[in-house]
């Protein structure tokens, strides 16, 4: 029987990662170990309980303040122990945090083959997104199975000189996750209160946004939603004290919007499923919302989903507080543009890219997604 250990350690890689696991679970030839590094605890723990799982080990690395150094110098130490004692056949590793970079790094270390998860997405530029460019990059180095999302990543890696042998085309796990959390019967109170007003959902956290990019995203928010009585906003604000404090300063006394505290992955999909339109520097959400016929824009000056660009779907707006107040107000009062981006196809999967991964893995042929 094959030992397939899979790790995560963050929300938006384990939401990505659980249907994976569950499509293992179900074959029979294969043994599947599930480990917690820990990176992102209180965050992590809300969708093991939506998918109903509980990781075989945890490492519980998380610490109030911790650096880049702590994160990787505590991971690469325990998740040692982890993969001596298990010996996997292979490690699957998600996208591009630290957790993946790492445990990638001691399984090249050990001589474990490693399977990427999302692999060939690229900014090339490995300081934007931070540490996120250099961390995929890096996996990309050792990862014996390439799982590409789109044709576009599978590109990334082949111009880099990967064997197109170890590439694969499968979509993006995410789409398949989002048959287990988005329900027509959700009910919320945020979404009574926004009653039938337009709902516009925001996240931001991104580690190269923090300080005054913030405060100009935050600034353009305010003033559209100003000028905007028929939109309400709603915005999970990230357990990030610096991002925290931004938001009171720019938001905290506007009422058309209400910061709440991080919610769980059931909650964060059927928010975007009902939003009218999305503001976020989040990777993940620029895959999801257009499954919803959501339009984004996307607050950061480069981003590794390019596919979305090209669609329709995503529109890239940097941190600037004059463009975003300007693409925000556009797609508020141009329906005509709104809708070019609403009913834009999504280029990132059919919610079959978890059974094509596991097929690879027991050897059997699979055919890419188109």
């Amino acid at each position: 029987m094959k030992k397939i250990m899979v790790v995560v350690g963050c929300r938006p890689d384990c939401i990505k990662m659980m249907p994976l696991v569950k499509e293992l679970r179900s074959r029979h030839g294969i043994k599947t170990i599930l480990l917690s590094t820990g990176q992102h605890r209180q965050m992590l723990d809300q969708v093991f309980e939506v998918f109903d799982e509980k990781p075989d080990y945890d490492l519980a690395i998380m610490k109030q303040g911790q650096t880049l150094f702590d994160i990787t110098t505590n991971i690469l130490s325990n998740v040692k122990q982890v993969l001596e004692k298990v010996s996997p056949d292979i490690v699957l590793v998600h996208g591009d945090t630290s957790t993946a970079f790492v445990t990638a790094l001691a399984c090249f270390y050990l001589q474990i083959p490693v399977g990427h998860v999302e692999a060939g997405l690229r900014t090339y530029n490995i300081y934007s997104p931070f540490p996120e460019e250099f961390n995929r990059q890096g996996i990309g180095l050792i990862a014996k199975y390439n799982f590409a999302p789109t044709k576009l990543a599978k590109q990334n890696l082949i111009r880099e000189g990967k064997d197109a042998s170890s590439i694969y085309v499968t979509g993006n796990t995410v789409i398949d996750a989002m048959a287990y959390t988005v329900k027509d019967s959700y009910a919320h109170p945020e979404l009574d209160w926004v009653g039938n007003d337009k709902l516009i959902f925001i996240t931001a956290h991104r580690r190269e946004n923090l300080g005054e990019p913030m405060h100009n995203m935050f600034r353009a928010i305010r003033r559209v939603l100003n000028e905007h009585p028929d939109c309400k906003a709603i915005y999970p604000i990230h357990m990030n004290p610096i991002v925290r404090k931004a938001a009171d300063e720019e938001l905290g006394h506007c009422d058309r919007i209400h910061l709440i505290e991080p919610v769980e992955v059931f909650d964060c999909h059927n928010f975007e499923s009902r939003a009218y339109l999305i503001l976020t520097d989040s990777g993940g959400i620029q895959e999801e919302a257009p499954s919803y016929g959501v339009p984004v824009l996307v607050m950061r000056d480069t981003t590794e989903r390019p596919e979305g660009v090209e669609a329709g779907t995503l529109k890239l707006v940097g941190t600037s507080e004059e463009v975003i107040y300007k693409e925000f107000s556009r797609l508020l009062d141009d329906k005509k543009e709104y809708e070019a981006m609403s009913n834009a196809c999504n280029p990132y999967g059919d919610g079959k890219a978890c059974k094509r991964i596991a097929d690879i893995l027991e050897g059997k042929y699979c055919s890419e997604w188109e």
